[in-house]
């Protein structure tokens, strides 16, 4: 059995000549799928060919890769694609693994940053803006449509609303304005 290299508490995945996967901890067969459903979910493991014990983790993650890409979840830019395969065989080859590493760990990093910084702006969310100026807009549209003495005509004679009922009306539509914009402002922080 092949140890584990670097003494984590890796889950050991075999590869038989078959081309299957077998999960030594849960003791079922896996595929592909599985394995990349695992690193989504930082779930360490190390792929080992049961018959030599040779640890192929690096060749298993590849293949990952590759059929990401393939099934139309293309993330690497043919320009990049090139550049790395130039870096096959020049003396840069070496520095690479390092330099991906470090370039992936910044770039989490700086995610990291940028979601933190959201939620701490989401007071100042251009969300929330656009909702107070839909909220704004609709209260002068109320206000335009709704009689209040100054920006609408006068109730006719035949009509069923009384000025205080209009008013009441008016005073119920801005408090639930009031109330919605307070839930948004809530929910913006």
């Amino acid at each position: 059995m092949a140890k584990n290299t670097d003494d984590t508490n890796a889950v050991i995945i075999k590869k038989y000549a078959n081309r299957r996967l077998y999960n030594t901890s849960s003791s079922s067969y896996i595929t592909l799928d599985d394995l990349s459903a695992m690193v989504r979910e930082n779930i360490d493991f190390q792929v080992v060919d049961a018959r030599s014990g040779d640890d192929i983790t690096h060749s298993i993650l590849t293949q990952i890769i590759m059929d990401e890409e393939a099934n139309g979840e293309q993330m690497l830019p043919v320009s990049f694609l090139r550049e790395l395969i130039g870096m096959y065989g020049k003396s840069m080859q070496a520095m690479m693994p390092q330099y991906l590493e470090a370039s992936m760990a910044q770039f989490r990093a700086n995610q990291d940053q940028m979601r933190e910084a959201f939620e701490r702006s989401v007071g100042r969310n251009p969300f929330a803006k656009l909702a107070e100026t839909n909220m704004a807009m609709m209260m002068a549209a109320t206000e335009a449509f709704m009689p209040n003495g100054s920006t609408a005509s006068e109730p006719r004679e035949g009509d069923k609303r009384s000025d205080t009922h209009s008013g009441d009306e008016l005073a119920a539509l801005r408090d639930q304005m009031a109330a919605m914009q307070k839930k948004l402002d809530e929910l913006g922080k």
